[in-house]
């Protein structure tokens, strides 16, 4: 069975939950699957994996420095196997969405790192106001109600489109697979893009 490791880093655990939602669905899909946290005191291995998945979390503008680090120490390994890579920020999805926005963060990403996996996607996070800091919560706020987002700080909002991020996941597997992906599967993976 073939290995898939996913690397993360998450910023208030979105992040994190999509990298869990994907690897349930790589196992649904008969692959191995293995989360691993850049922030962790191991660092993951690309060896003895098959295929691999980045993801990071946007934060003021940025992915993890922790996460690009990661990606370059490690290029030659993942340029010899399938790789993915997903970004999360507000600006994929929900109110005041600017996809445009979104793109920049992820091809930013790929100039800082040197890594151009051939899929790739944004998926909106969430804005978890009520376990924000004091000035964490004020400045989303802030960026939030520029962008004409949700600034009502009494209750979190979740905007990850769920769907889209399975069939990121579905159509990886099937890559790492070899084997083709069903039509109507192929038209949502293309309409979630």
């Amino acid at each position: 069975m073939p290995r898939v490791l996913i690397v993360f880093a998450s910023i208030d655990g979105q992040t994190a939950r999509i990298a869990e939602r994907m690897a349930l669905t790589l196992r649904e899909a008969g692959l191995e699957a293995l989360v691993h946290d850049v922030d962790s005191p191991e660092p993951p291995e690309v060896a003895g994996h098959a295929a691999v998945i980045v993801g990071g979390g946007i934060r003021y503008g940025r992915h993890s420095a922790a996460l690009e680090q990661w990606v370059r120490s490690h290029l030659a390994e993942l340029a010899r196997r399938p790789g993915a890579f997903f970004s999360v920020c507000l600006s994929a999805g929900g109110p005041g969405a600017r996809p445009a926005t979104a793109d920049g963060y992820r091809a930013d990403f790929m100039r800082r790192t040197g890594w151009y996996p051939a899929t790739q996607a944004s998926f909106a996070g969430a804005l978890p106001y009520r376990r924000y800091n004091p000035f964490v919560r004020l400045m989303m706020r802030i960026i939030v109600g520029v962008a004409g987002g949700d600034t009502d700080a009494s209750r979190d909002y979740e905007y990850t489109d769920w769907d889209a991020v399975e069939i990121f996941a579905a159509a990886f597997a099937a890559r790492v697979r070899g084997v083709p992906l069903p039509r109507p599967a192929v038209e949502r993976v293309l309409e979630a893009r």
